[in-house]
């Protein structure tokens, strides 16, 4: 099916059912990738979105503001846009709440603020509007939160920000360029930072006295790196497999933080702690266990708070994430692509503010592992199966509607207990494999609203600038904290789409004669652990020798040969994965083992291309798993792998994925009994 009327049927199916408006719509091609027919583009006999405004009296005063920061112009081009716009009742009442006569008193900078909180680049009837935050920002760049429930009338409507809500009997509001969503309630994004916003909350003082006291303020204060230049950088093209596609350097280098607190209430009523110096108590009693070591120091002490070795200081930080999540629902695998939640907990792993930590995130999925856990939920250092049963603590959705908590630099959320780098969270819950997508490895992926952008439906068209679907990114050396990138080299974020053979979707590809290092994420305790790549492999991707620490790690790795190559399983290669017996699977993944493969993770997935089957990784030939090394990991120190080709190839046509990392504790890699084996999720 054509690209371009493969999204445009898709929300037309949606409007129609809605008996909203007709569309006139032709028979679909056949591929994908064929280059558009103009029969196919649909056309409204409507108006654009500015002469809409302009002639329904009832939007006057945001019309005005619209018209006054010279946002008209946008909007009548053509374009795919989303205007939330207030009603006059609405306008009055946010004037009133500020204590102004008139949007005449408010200064040119804040309308145009107030108008760009109103506008998406993109169209959303309702039916688009799942819980969470919208896919995309608005034009202040910040998400906006979708809920749903009733009006005072009974109606179902879907809610903005937890209060203002979408009008029942005008909306889906089609007009040339998008959708028309009138709402009752003006929409406000505080331009505080995360520590002030958190301030402005009396249910969690505790925790905002006690940031402010150890000296967090300067760090929560960090928004944007100024010296970052996109214009420097000029948009590349390259090839991946048989995709024409094009990237271009992100927009800005932003700094944000993920903060997870718990209310005053939980603290007195789980802790009898109603005081800062009783949480830094608290601290002691753990961190004293952890970093036995700092005990008699100096700085321990209640008057040293303000120092990162202090029980409280350490505390706090593990309660911090170095990144800023769009919302709730992205804090693991957005609507979890790639996963098959059937059979597996979509989980990511982030460090924290704490040195040398991380934390597990989990959306419970899976019946069988729920105990007393609630489905459809998130929690963070959860583990649950046949051995161990800690239910970690759980992540709430929303905060109250009085408070704001989307900052300028960060976001923050209630959670229903504190949270501990503590015994059990290190030599229980993150005793286990620790899979990471290569999106979550970097914090600025996620800061700058590059992770799982797009329409994961959609391809694009061949070297398409417009970016309708969704960016590439690329990544210059010195974009990404810990990373090192030849000169010449192009190292290549790939948006997600759900056909493609990538965990979550997405996936980050090194170009030409490239030679890239990376810091890898701390692994919570000293022992042997085994490091692991998953990637597809492909014919137009090349050879890399892998270096741990600068040391050389094995023969090349060759992205061209499948697991039923001849030099590693050959014509012993068994597709039938879901029927074999335990003895079988034992059996095949001690021989891919002793090579250094394993299968890809069964708990993978990708559509095929008419989107009708899912197909797992575990499979599939070319979906793998390759040992790096085995080694002894010390976590106070930071390791590195470095990834140099060697391929002949040259150019575009000498590609390598970085899928997915693995670390896995010998506990886990080390199985050697007759029938035994690792768990191939």
């Amino acid at each position: 099916m054509n690209n371009h009327f493969c999204h445009i049927s898709r929300i037309a199916i949606k409007t129609v059912a809605a008996c909203l408006l007709c569309y006139h719509v032709v028979a679909a091609l056949t591929s994908c990738s064929d280059e558009p027919d103009a029969s196919n583009y649909y056309t409204f006999k409507s108006q654009m979105m500015s002469e809409y405004l302009l002639t329904h009296k009832e939007y006057s005063q945001f019309t005005a503001l619209v018209e006054r920061t010279g946002l008209m112009k946008l909007l009548a081009t053509y374009g795919a846009y989303t205007c939330f716009v207030p009603t006059n009742e609405a306008m009055d009442n946010y004037l009133a709440k500020r204590g102004l006569q008139s949007f005449d008193d408010l200064p040119l900078a804040d309308c145009d603020t107030l108008v760009r909180t109103h506008l998406v680049d993109n169209m959303y009837t309702t039916a688009d509007m799942e819980d969470g935050v919208l896919s995309k920002a608005n034009m202040n760049k910040r998400y906006i939160e979708v809920s749903h429930g009733l009006d005072d009338s009974g109606n179902a409507v879907v809610f903005l920000n937890g209060t203002a809500h979408i009008i029942y009997a005008l909306q889906d509001d089609s007009v040339e360029n998008g959708f028309v969503q009138p709402i009752n309630e003006v929409l406000e994004s505080s331009n505080r930072m995360i520590l002030d916003i958190m301030e402005t909350n009396p249910r969690i003082s505790i925790y905002s006295k006690a940031f402010r006291q150890c000296g967090f303020s300067e760090l929560f204060y960090q928004y944007k790196d100024e010296t970052w230049d996109a214009s420097a950088y000029p948009r590349i093209r390259y090839v991946s497999h048989v995709n024409k596609e094009t990237a271009t350097v992100p927009d800005e280098k932003l700094i944000g933080f993920t903060v997870f607190v718990p209310t005053d209430s939980v603290l007195k009523a789980r802790y009898g702690i109603e005081t800062v110096e009783q949480l830094w108590q608290k601290a002691c009693d753990i961190y004293d266990i952890i970093y036995p070591e700092d005990k008699d120091a100096e700085y321990h002490d209640f008057a040293h708070i303000t120092n990162p070795k202090n029980p409280l200081y350490r505390f706090l930080a593990y309660h911090v994430l170095n990144r800023k999540v769009r919302g709730w629902d992205y804090l693991t695998p957005y609507r979890h692509i790639g996963i098959e939640t059937t059979v597996m907990n979509p989980v990511d792993w982030y460090e924290t503010l704490l040195p040398k930590t991380m934390m597990k995130f989990e959306y419970l999925s899976v019946r069988k592992w729920a105990g007393g856990s609630t489905l459809g939920e998130r929690y963070i250092n959860r583990r649950y199966d046949d051995n161990f049963q800690e239910r970690g603590t759980m992540i709430q959705q929303k905060v109250e509607t009085d408070y704001k908590r989307d900052a300028l630099n960060g976001i923050y959320f209630y959670v229903d207990d504190i949270l501990a780098f503590n015994k059990t969270t290190r030599d229980v819950v993150l005793h286990d494999l620790i899979r990471m997508d290569f999106s979550t490895i970097f914090p600025e992926l996620m800061t700058n609203n590059i992770r799982l952008n797009g329409d994961v439906k959609q391809q694009d068209p061949e070297y398409d600038e417009s970016a309708k679907y969704g960016r590439n990114y690329y990544f210059p050396n010195g974009y990404l904290d810990g990373v090192t990138i030849n000169e010449g080299s192009q190292f290549v974020y790939r948006r997600p789409h759900d056909w493609y053979d990538s965990y979550e979707g997405d996936e980050l590809n090194l170009f030409k004669d490239f030679d890239f290092t990376f810091r890898l994420p701390p692994v919570p305790f000293e022992g042997e652990w085994q490091i692991r790549i998953g990637f597809a492999v492909e014919p137009t991707r090349g050879v890399a020798q892998i270096y741990y620490d600068d040391k050389p790690q094995g023969i090349p790795l060759d992205m061209t040969k499948q697991l039923n190559d001849p030099s590693i399983l050959g014509s012993d290669w068994k597709a039938n994965y879901n029927t074999m017996s335990q003895i079988d699977l034992s059996t095949d993944q001690k021989v891919l083992k002793n090579k250094g493969f394993y299968r890809g993770a069964a708990g993978g997935y990708h559509w095929d291309m008419g989107h009708t089957t899912r197909v797992l990784f575990a499979t599939q030939p070319h979906t793998i798993r390759r040992v790096i090394c085995t080694t002894h990991i010390n976590p106070a120190e930071d390791h590195y792998l470095r990834i140099r080709s060697v391929s002949t190839k040259q150019g575009n046509d000498n590609e390598f994925m970085l899928d997915y990392l693995e670390l896995v504790p010998k506990s886990v890699y080390g199985v050697t009994d007759e029938g035994e084996m690792e768990s191939m999720l």
